[in-house]
């Protein structure tokens, strides 16, 4: 007896379309990708970082502090920029290192010595090494780099203390190791606009003090000879 084709037929079962909200934010998939790269590339990651933070700093000057408008320096953006890739990320990741590997038995020991390592090794001489760095890189000697020193140093040093002191104290005891080059940009951010708009600022008055002596010097040729040349003459 030969059975029956079955007349029941498979149900179609229906899928519901994935909603964007279901799918990851944009955000985190950014922060995996950052995290990928972290892992794979420390130093090219850092060092872009510091860039794009440098960069977005002196923006943030000339527009917020200084007011510029259209008039935007995009030159100096570009040299502040560089400046971060190329010269002060790979100190700052290496030091970062050095310091991470320092092991103390107390944990309260360990943060005090890293940031008064942090703070009075390394500090004082990135300081030193920005303004040097922006003013040849502005195509200006060393002594003009010196003039600037002079003016700048003492008060940046003492306003960076005030700033990052309290900010790596909470990034060595709280923030993984892998995560604390990025605490310091984020703060960073500000202060890059401070020392932007800061190395400006001395920029100008120094330019200003040089055309001010190239006018005396004009007017001192053209001008009658002083009583003393006069005297020596006689």
């Amino acid at each position: 007896m030969c059975a029956r084709p079955s007349s029941h037929r498979p149900s179609l079962v229906a899928v519901a379309p994935v909603s964007s909200s279901s799918r990851p934010p944009a955000m985190a998939s950014f922060l995996k990708a950052f995290n990928a790269s972290l892992v794979r590339r420390p130093m090219l990651t850092q060092c872009a970082s510091s860039a794009v933070m440098f960069g977005i700093g002196d923006v943030l000057a000339q527009q917020a502090f200084e007011k510029k408008g259209t008039d935007h320096d995009f030159l100096r953006t570009a040299r502040t920029a560089f400046y971060g890739g190329a010269l002060f990320g790979p100190l700052l990741t290496k030091w970062l290192d050095v310091l991470n590997r320092l092991k103390v038995q107390s944990r309260v020991r360990e943060v005090v010595y890293k940031v008064w390592l942090d703070q009075t090794v390394f500090t004082p001489g990135v300081v030193g090494f920005f303004f040097t760095s922006m003013t040849l890189l502005e195509g200006k000697s060393f002594s003009d780099a010196q003039e600037r020193l002079s003016k700048a140093y003492v008060p940046t040093l003492v306003r960076n203390w005030g700033v990052f002191v309290p900010t790596q104290v909470l990034n060595f005891a709280f923030v993984p190791p892998q995560y604390r080059f990025f605490t310091i940009g984020t703060v960073a951010l500000f202060w890059n606009a401070y020392l932007s708009a800061v190395n400006a600022s001395n920029a100008r008055v120094a330019e200003a003090a040089h055309a001010g002596l190239l006018e005396k010097a004009e007017a001192g040729l053209g001008g009658p000879p002083a009583d003393g040349a006069l005297a020596v003459k006689a």
